[in-house]
């Protein structure tokens, strides 16, 4: 068996951080087409991804990919593998 190390290539990405207070935010980054809400009485927000749709709630980063795709990151996750850029 051939078993390899790979790490990430660097790039940067686009990233909303949803608190649950700013919805319209939400909205506005990733477009109303690619947005959905839980109408069933539960908080999630759905969005559409590569792999279909996503659930998440509030305290979730919203990271709009290298192609353009969008998809959400669990905040323990994000902050584990992602590094703010400064201009």
């Amino acid at each position: 068996m051939s078993v390899y190390k790979y790490k990430k290539k660097p790039f940067e990405v686009d990233v909303l951080y949803f608190d649950g207070e700013n919805a319209d935010e939400l909205r506005q980054f990733v477009g109303e087409g690619n947005l959905g809400y839980n109408v069933d009485g539960d908080s999630k927000f759905f969005i559409s991804t590569l792999e279909g749709n996503m659930a998440f709630d509030a305290d979730t980063y919203v990271i709009r990919g290298v192609e353009g795709e969008f998809y959400p990151c669990a905040k323990n996750i994000f902050e584990k593998t992602y590094e703010l850029v400064t201009t």
